[in-house]
């Protein structure tokens, strides 16, 4: 993929795996803030509050570098880090994905577990469907009205995205665009008279 795509998860899905007795329900939400993810989290605790365990894993950004695992109880390493691995697997950001388990009375050991927690990781990814995203920046552009006409030149040729705007002796303009065209725009900003760019975080 190009540097400026990651792969993520278009909607909630679940899954059910069933192993001697017990209930492992997978949960796959499309997230993109820890506040988001917390509040998920809670509401499952209430919907679950009868569940023996709610282990999950999450990972955010683009480049894949935030996540955290929980095994809410299991033996460690046994079910948050191979959701994690199912999330790796399919090379997925910005997702949360939580397995309920309701315990069936049979203990089913480290190896049954960790399969247990993969299976039902890895069906709530594949009941979903995968949707590839791009990374945007965000440019606010202050410039005299006589260069109005170039700077809209480049907007229509970058096809760059318009939002706020003020016209005037002075204009601004705030564009948006996939980071990987970020040179080539900057370097046909630079050409026209009296223009300063600022970052936009968004």
């Amino acid at each position: 993929m190009d540097s400026d795509t990651y792969l993520t998860v278009k909607a909630f899905s679940q899954s059910i795996y069933k192993e001697k007795g017990s209930r492992f329900i997978g949960l796959a939400y499309p997230v993109t803030t820890k506040e988001e993810i917390r509040g998920i989290l809670e509401a499952i605790r209430k919907e679950h509050h009868s569940a023996r365990h709610q282990c999950f894993a999450w990972m955010l950004g683009p480049a894949r570098l935030t996540y955290r695992v929980n095994d809410d109880g299991e033996p460690s390493g046994t079910a948050g880090k191979p959701i994690l691995g199912q999330i790796n697997s399919f090379g997925l950001t910005n997702i949360l994905i939580v397995v309920v388990r309701y315990f069936g009375g049979k203990l089913l050991g480290a190896a049954g577990l960790i399969n247990a927690y993969r299976s039902a990781a890895e069906s709530s990814i594949k009941n979903n469907e995968i949707i590839k995203l791009y990374v945007y920046e965000s440019l606010e552009l202050i410039f005299p009205f006589s260069s109005l006409n170039n700077v809209m030149r480049i907007t229509k040729d970058e096809n760059l995205i318009l939002s706020e705007h003020t016209y005037g002796l002075e204009c601004r303009l705030t564009i948006s665009f996939r980071s990987s065209a970020r040179e080539k725009i900057i370097k046909g900003l630079s050409l026209i008279n009296g223009l300063e760019y600022k970052q936009i975080s968004i």
